[in-house]
């Protein structure tokens, strides 16, 4: 992939069930046995929000509903590849059972207050913010 001069745009969904949050262990690089939330790269003519529904979808086997945009995160650094702009967004569980795909190597529900040492990207900062607005 060529790098563009300008960041590419990415989503991250964040799922919450019972207070904790869904977060999914990387089978590929970047960032290989880290947990990270679930999301990936807007296609081009793809609406962010029709995005984050088909990474999702992708991702996880399940449909969703956008309850809420959370943030938008855009540190030059937040990817090793390239310089990423991420749309977040609090989603709600429509239907499906959760089948991992081969992005990933497993999924775990976290609490906020004991999250896995090993959190890929800026993937963190959004779960303290998420804490900070909970």
């Amino acid at each position: 992939m060529r790098v563009p001069k300008s960041p590419i745009l990415t989503v991250d969904g964040m799922l919450l069930e019972k207070g904790k949050i869904l977060l999914l262990k990387r089978a590929m690089e970047p960032f290989v046995g880290s947990w990270t939330l679930p999301g990936g790269h807007v296609e081009y003519g793809e609406t962010v929000e029709k995005a984050i529904k088909r990474e999702i979808k992708e991702e996880l086997g399940i449909s969703v509903k956008i309850k809420k945009l959370f943030g938008v995160y855009s540190g030059p650094k937040r990817d090793p590849r390239y310089h990423t702009v991420s749309i977040v967004y609090l989603l709600g569980k429509i239907r499906g059972k959760i089948q991992i795909n081969k992005e990933s190597s497993g999924f775990k529900y976290f609490s906020l207050e004991n999250l896995p040492k090993k959190i890929g990207f800026d993937h963190r900062q959004i779960l303290n913010d998420l804490k900070k607005k909970l």
